[in-house]
This record gives C-alpha cells, structure tokens and sequence, in this order.
C-alpha cells in the first residue's frame, strides 16, 4: 500500500462534501482521502496536488477528478488557471507518506541504508546530503535546534563537521555513525527522528511552504467552506492553529476600530482531534497526527 490514510473519516466528514462542490486535496500521496471525497461527489469537482512523482501513478481516471505534479504552494495559481475563483474545501495531510518512508532510496527513514536525499521534489537542487556537508557549525546548530528541537544542537553538529573532514556523508548509515556518539542511551531513535526531520523540513522547506500554502485558504475559500489540515509535529501544528485561530503565522488576532476580531474562520474543532487508538493499533504512523477543522466566515 502506497499509503494508509489517516482518520479517514474524520476528515472527509470534516469537509461536509456538497454533490457539486470544488475541492483540492492537495497532499494526494496515494489518493486514499481523495477517493473517499470523490465518493460523495456527484457533479462536483477535484483537484490533487502532490509535487512527489510517484503519487501521479495514482491519479484518479475520473474527468471529475484533475491531478497536479506540483507542491501546494502553487494552490491558487493552478486552481485560476482552471477557471475556478473559489473552493468549497481544502484538505491537507501534512505526513511524509508511508511509500516515502519506505523507499530507501529517497533517505527518509532512519531503518535503512539509503542516499542522503529526504527531497520531496526530485527536481530540488539541495538533498540532505548537501546541508550535512556544507553547512557550518552554527548553522547545522540553527537548524537542530529550530526544526528537530533539540537540547544538544551544539554537541550533536560539532559531530557532523568532525566527521565530514575525513569523509563526506553521503548515506543515512554516514550520518548515523557521525552523530552516534551524541545519541542519548536509551532515547537512540527518538533523537534520530528528530534529526532526520529537522533535515526535511530544512530540505523541502516545509514551514515555509506550509505558510505560503495557509496564506492562500482563506481568500480561496467560499463563506461556509471547510478547511481541514492534518499535522504530524508541533511546529506544522501551531502554523495551522494560528492560521485557524488568526489568519496570521503568528497568531495575533487583529480587532476593527470597534474592538471586534476580525477572522476569517470560525473554528469547527477548537481542540485538534486526534486518531482512536483502534486505528493507532491498526497504523502507528497516525500516532502522533492532529486534525483540525475551521469554516471560512
């Protein structure tokens, strides 16, 4: 299976699918939720972004449904350039696919021997492999504290720069060996998670895609449309509860001369909802998600 989806249910109920409505999916990865949300279209409409090629393998052969090889970021200039103003809903599934973290090749997953790569587009100029080598010090520091949000930033990038003086890290099994000695006992592979995403998110710029992407929704969205966004990691989650909260990356909630917020959603889940542990059993990648949901005033 390309990709189990996760809260399935929840999140195509969270949409409130009208017969004839417009919809983007644009996290399409292996079509599970857009299938679900094509199920309760009738004469409604589509769209599927994923920029990683092999999700184009599933593109559904529906002339209802239209899939675009590009990153989510483009959302609106794909969807005007289709002849549509507004959307009735926008869903996102912000995890790395169970296909990406299972392809060695594509250097995901801290349980195999692969390149150093971690790009979601193979058309990117920077891997993985490029930052651990080229970065300094301070910067490697930056980036595990900021993304990865980890105390030994400092301990953990002075590894990577001592090892790369005799040898370049080129594969996952090279950055593991770099950085084993500032591996906590007993916590070895939830640190190496965390650093295999701080190196993601720094590849594929994630949180900044992410905010271009959120920045688009709200003027995307007709009144009474949903938007309903699935996160993996508190940084993606905070962006989109204060989009959801604000409109704004930070948060802050602005008032009109009156005293009055001025919002553009109304929060349909004002706490995230997150997976039963039934389906945390059945696929433990959906541990760590949180769904929330907003309508567009």
């Amino acid at each position: 299976m390309y990709h189990k989806p996760v809260m399935l249910h929840e999140s195509v109920e969270g949409l409130q699918v009208k017969p004839d409505g417009l919809y983007a999916d644009v996290t399409f990865g292996g079509g599970g939720h857009a299938r679900a949300i094509m199920e309760k279209l009738g004469n409604g409409r589509l769209f599927g972004f994923d920029q990683d090629k092999d999700a184009q393998a599933n593109a559904i052969a529906d002339d209802r449904f239209t899939f675009i090889p590009h990153n989510f970021q483009y959302l609106s200039n794909f969807v005007r350039m289709y002849g549509v103003e507004q959307l009735d809903g926008i869903f996102a599934d912000l995890g790395v696919s169970s296909h990406q973290f299972d392809v060695a090749e594509k250097g995901f997953s801290t349980r195999f021997e692969g390149a150093l790569d971690m790009r979601m587009d193979q058309n990117s100029a920077k891997s993985a492999a490029d930052i651990v080598n080229t970065y300094d010090q301070e910067q490697l520091t930056t980036l595990f504290r900021k993304y990865g949000e980890l105390p030994n930033a400092w301990n953990m990038a002075g590894h990577i720069v001592a090892y790369r003086q005799n040898q370049a890290i080129k594969s996952t099994t090279d950055l593991k060996t770099a950085i084993e000695k500032s591996l906590p006992k007993h916590k070895e592979f939830k640190v190496l998670a965390q650093v295999f995403q701080a190196l993601r998110i720094e590849v594929n710029e994630e949180l900044k895609v992410l905010e271009i992407f959120l920045e688009q929704c709200a003027p995307l969205l007709k009144p009474g449309g949903r938007l309903v966004v699935i996160s993996y990691h508190s940084l993606e989650d905070r962006l989109v509860k204060n989009f959801m909260r604000s409109g704004r990356a930070d948060g802050v909630i602005e008032k009109d001369f009156f005293g009055r917020p001025q919002t553009p959603y109304e929060l349909i889940s004002r706490k995230p909802i997150i997976p039963t542990t039934p389906e945390i059993e059945e696929n433990n990648r959906s541990r760590s998600a949180k769904l929330r949901i907003a309508q567009k005033k």
